[in-house]
């Protein structure tokens, strides 16, 4: 770890507080020197650190960096994860699964601050600009059968709800079967891909990805998400919804419902989350598009709909969309 890194995770360890450079000299075992020079590094990296003669140096609530460090400072010391940053990255999906392919254990995290190649379901891209959203992607190895893929989707769903309204006074709803809403918008969606034996048709590791739209982006959304993609904040961040602080909340709640998988809470909460029950929906499988009313969430995650016909289905893949009848179009 280098000096810069150091004096880094230590400001977070104080974050809003001030600590004399001498202190973060002896602490470390670097000089003064080495301490200023790693002041200056840290504030051209955009983290705000105010300074006085008399008291030191407080790194700024407001700060807002991406860093190993901020989010470790922030998790709590049980909370035992890998945690691997890019400032920049293709994918931080494709980066778990390299890593799992080189035998990275469990909850090893990737976060990036921008994705050249961000992904979602289907083939889609995952717009994902620098300095505005959160992109994490946690390598899981659970003891499955690929049977459970969907319902880790909607666990992972629930634990970013929770995450947001941890750290912010948002409510967050789920659109089945991988994003979620705060005030009629788009704020994330959610990519889960699985790895599998073989032979033992068991999950062997899970990549759950997630981007979220932390602010709005300053060049603004593309022409196509206008419509339906918005932000968890549109102005001043609060101190305690700081990106790092959100990656903590949304590892601690991954964590908890990879961990509780069978708790009938998790299904019951995605359920009561669910911004589609009850709804008029059109279902669009492959080519095929019809339309249906959402009933309810099966305990695996599966969508429960009934056709026009009065029968109902469960569905397992495909995605939906509120008919303009709801008076919404997500």
């Amino acid at each position: 770890m280098t000096s810069k890194d150091k004096v880094l995770t230590l400001l977070e360890q104080h974050k809003g507080s001030f600590i004399s450079g001498e202190v973060i000299a002896q602490q470390l075992d670097i000089t003064r020197a080495a301490v200023w020079r790693s002041i200056q590094d840290l504030r051209s990296s955009g983290h705000v650190i105010e300074a006085s003669t008399k008291v030191g140096y407080k790194l700024q609530e407001e700060s807002d960096v991406l860093s190993v460090q901020g989010i470790t400072a922030a998790l709590a010391s049980k909370d035992k994860v890998n945690i691997v940053y890019h400032e920049t990255i293709d994918s931080t999906n494709k980066e778990a699964k390299r890593l799992a392919l080189e035998g990275a254990p469990h909850a090893t995290v990737v976060v990036a601050g921008c994705q050249t190649e961000g992904r979602g379901r289907n083939g889609k891209i995952f717009y994902s600009p620098q300095a505005s959203g959160l992109y994490l992607s946690m390598l899981m190895r659970p003891n499955m059968g690929t049977s459970m893929a969907l319902r880790i989707t909607a666990a992972a769903a629930v634990a970013v709800c929770r995450a947001i309204e941890d750290v912010s006074e948002k409510q967050a709803g789920i659109k089945w079967v991988n994003d979620i809403y705060c005030n009629n918008k788009k704020v994330c969606g959610i990519l889960t891909e699985g790895i599998s034996g073989f032979e033992s048709g068991n999950i062997e590791s899970v990549i759950v990805g997630i981007g979220i739209n932390h602010q709005l982006p300053e060049q603004g959304f593309p022409p196509e998400l206008k419509h339906i993609a918005g932000a968890l904040f549109e102005g001043a961040v609060l101190p305690q919804a700081t990106r790092n602080r959100l990656a903590a909340a949304v590892i601690k709640h991954l964590l908890w419902v990879v961990d509780n998988l069978d708790s009938p809470t998790i299904m019951a909460e995605y359920q009561q989350r669910s911004v589609v029950i009850g709804k008029k929906i059109t279902v669009l499988q492959g080519r095929e598009n019809y339309n249906a009313t959402a009933v309810a969430i099966a305990s695996d995650g599966a969508l429960i709909v009934r056709l026009e016909d009065g029968k109902e289905q469960q569905l397992r893949s495909g995605e939906i969309s509120l008919r303009p009848a709801s008076g919404q179009s997500w």
